[in-house]
């Protein structure tokens, strides 16, 4: 693990590279608890054997505690639960290469499905699927707490399994399709000027759908003025106002950033091996990064992005000066020279 995390945060494009690397500092492997050293083909071997469970419960036990770090009091909106927007990216493999990740024709690939917890900007959980699979199936995995919400697309338009959350005492925000059967039974009073068009209670007309979700709920339109573009949401909460719920909505945009960050910065669109496990390893060995990199801003109390941290540890992870110093932000405007009590030299 501690060599995978090495090529994630100094960004190496294969096994062979590590290796390369780790070897021009051989003297350093001991205390960096790689004992006399790594051979490639050892590292190779653990990457289709060693179960990839192990990182998956390390990558865990990380979550928890970067969640605990990493709390924030401060959110758009006042909640008492916790805020995850749940979706998945899709990472194109080589169908040659990669014959167990089956997608199309010619195609092959994977799914990240991702519960990311808003309050913390942390993914609180990671399900590794083959893209074939519909992002739907993935909400049975999802590990649902009573009073958080759930900030969905319109792609999980799926009444049974939205019921779920309700029965479980949870909420839910979801996006609505165009073609929704909708019967409305009244219409809640709305704040002029804030880009509500109506606030409606009411029930499925569907007969199917009804079926699904024999409850009440609730249907907003919301026009955003920003991208010029009308928004229906779908919420089993009532408390929250109608322009909360679409703030709520507007914070789902923070896992799709959290995707394209970890595309751009981390190894998980090329990988070290070509097994399922191999792929998973890695990928949880990515998340785990991740973990690390924001534990580490947060309890340093350094103030830098997390691509900024990333960057330094990047190229100083075998340094040995200490990990603040190499971290904490230098004035080089404060010149002390300036200021210095030496005698000044004149020519006259």
């Amino acid at each position: 693990m501690l060599c995978m995390v090495f090529g994630q945060l100094t960004n190496r494009d294969s096994l062979r590279d590590l290796i390369v690397t780790l070897d021009a500092h051989k003297g350093k492997a001991y205390h960096l608890g790689l004992g006399s050293g790594v051979k490639l083909a050892t590292l190779a071997q653990a990457n289709i054997r060693r179960d990839y469970r192990i990182y998956e419960e390390f990558a865990y036990h990380l979550i928890d505690y970067a969640r605990r770090v990493c709390a924030c009091s401060d959110f758009d909106v006042k909640v008492d639960g916790n805020v995850y927007a749940f979706d998945s990216t899709t990472i194109d493999l080589c169908l040659s290469v990669f014959w167990w990740a089956e997608f199309r024709k010619a195609k092959g690939g994977i799914k990240m499905h991702t519960l990311y917890d808003v309050k913390t900007q942390i993914p609180s959980f990671v399900y590794i699927t083959n893209a074939s699979v519909n992002d739907v199936n993935a909400m049975d995995h999802i590990p649902y707490e009573g009073g958080s919400y759930y900030i969905f697309d319109r792609g999980y338009n799926d009444f049974e399994r939205l019921y779920r959350i309700q029965k479980l005492e949870a909420f839910f925000v979801l996006r609505a399709r165009d073609n929704l059967k909708f019967n409305r039974i009244y219409t809640q009073e709305i704040e002029k000027g804030l880009g509500v068009k109506f606030d409606q209670i009411g029930t499925f007309s569907n007969q199917k759908s009804f079926s699904r979700y024999p409850e009440k709920l609730r249907r907003i339109k919301y026009y955003d003025s920003e991208t010029n573009v009308e928004f229906v949401f779908l919420t089993n909460n009532i408390e929250l106002s109608s322009i909360e719920i679409a703030i709520l909505y507007k914070n789902r945009w923070q896992v799709e950033l959290f995707f394209k960050w970890i595309k751009q910065h981390l190894k998980v669109k090329s990988f070290w091996g070509h097994t399922p496990n191999a792929v998973k390893t890695q990928l949880y060995c990515a998340i785990i990064s991740y973990c690390l990199v924001a534990i580490i801003g947060k309890e340093l109390k350094i103030d830098r992005s997390t691509y900024e941290i990333l960057q330094i540890l990047g190229i100083s992870l075998l340094d040995k000066t200490p990990v603040k110093e190499l971290l904490t932000k230098c004035n080089y405007q404060n010149v002390n020279e300036l200021n210095c009590k030496q005698l000044s030299f004149s020519l006259f």
